[in-house]
């Protein structure tokens, strides 16, 4: 893999991270505050938390555009993710578990990374390489055997469907943010956590749940701007460099760092399915890590604005009170028509179709 994208890979692997450590520690919420609101609380902690950011951003010297800002055509995209991923897809999960057994539920949940890349390469036409798909393969057999449960219940019925929709949803989700993530990454989670946060607090007042107490609910609320907040943020980031399909699998051990913070929070044994799990998505990651694609591909003239520096090949162009080529900042900018050959994956600026396509 080329330099480039090692830093989008370990940006969605600490964006798993923080999201696999979300389970164990929202788990001792779960006694004090009923599920909707705290899946409300944690997507408003994750809004308010990039609401503060910004607000403490703005007191300081603003300086030069560091991300390009969302435009009116973005918006179709955006409100399609959170009513895909932050809206339909938990109120879908919420109501489906009441008739899943939780061993089959937590079977199930592991779809949402096979779906986003199955939406990727067909719907969108990411390029998808054999070494890609046995990592996402690798990834989801090793999130099934850390959630196998073979003491537990088994079946598949409308509520076990339902999962599998919300995955479903989620990997909508997951590609309509594709599509916006060269855009400012805290303002896309600013609105995707107020409004889905919104939505889910109005469902618990109508579901006449208790509301939590304040040290309860601020509790939820940071877990939330660390583990939905920052953790969305950085998988964006990555989706930039990387695509959907292989954020999302790296992503995928997300269940990994969960199970692991289990062990030191609980105390409990390691088993032989975690290991067996750790050397499957260890696999994938070298399997990414390594991944080589290139041919000669053609890049189509196109204006369009995203965080950029002047010093590869695709942004060599010059603009007034430029003096550091190697600064990070965001404008509209055009590109030529080029046409080249090097090693790729599907980024920003890569995501042309192929000819077996």
């Amino acid at each position: 893999m080329q330099r480039t994208y090692i830093a989008p890979t370990f940006q969605a692997l600490l964006a798993a991270v923080l999201f696999g450590a979300s389970a164990p520690l929202a788990k001792v919420l779960l006694g004090q505050v009923e599920p909707v609101f705290l899946a409300s609380f944690l997507y408003l902690g994750s809004g308010f938390g990039v609401l503060l950011f910004r607000i403490a951003a703005a007191l300081r010297s603003p300086g030069q555009a560091q991300e390009a800002r969302l435009s009116r055509s973005d918006f179709r995209w955006l409100t399609g993710a959170v009513a895909a991923g932050g809206v339909l897809a938990p109120i879908l999960l919420l109501f489906s578990l009441r008739e899943t057994p939780a061993s089959t539920a937590s079977l199930l949940l592991n779809f949402e990374g096979v779906a986003t890349a199955f939406i990727a390469a067909v719907v969108f036409k990411e390029a998808m390489s054999r070494r890609a798909l046995w990592a996402i393969l690798a990834v989801t057999l090793g999130s099934i055997l850390l959630s196998w449960d073979a003491s537990g219940d088994w079946g598949i019925s409308l509520g076990a469907l339902g999962v599998v929709g919300a995955c479903a949803l989620w990997g909508i989700d997951n590609n309509l943010t594709r599509n916006i993530a060269a855009k400012d990454p805290l303002t896309i989670v600013l609105v995707k956590g107020l409004g889905a946060g919104t939505v889910s607090f109005i469902l618990a007042l109508l579901l006449g749940n208790r509301l939590p107490a304040l040290p309860v609910i601020l509790g939820a609320m940071i877990l939330g701007s660390l583990s939905y907040g920052l953790s969305i943020a950085l998988f964006i980031r990555a989706m930039r460099g990387l695509g959907a399909a292989r954020t999302s699998a790296v992503f995928g051990t997300a269940p990994l760092a969960g199970v692991a913070l289990s062990f030191a929070m609980f105390q409990e044994t390691v088993t032989l399915s975690f290991a067996g799990a750790l050397l499957l998505m260890m696999a994938a990651m070298a399997m990414l890590l390594t991944e080589q694609h290139g041919h000669r591909h053609r890049h189509e003239a196109i204006t369009h604005d995203h965080r950029h520096r002047h010093d590869d090949d695709h942004h060599n162009h010059d603009h007034p009170g430029m003096t550091d080529r190697s600064l990070s900042h965001a404008h509209a900018h055009a590109h030529e028509t080029l046409e080249h050959e090097h090693p790729h994956l599907p980024d920003i600026h890569h995501r042309h179709a192929h000819a077996s396509e």
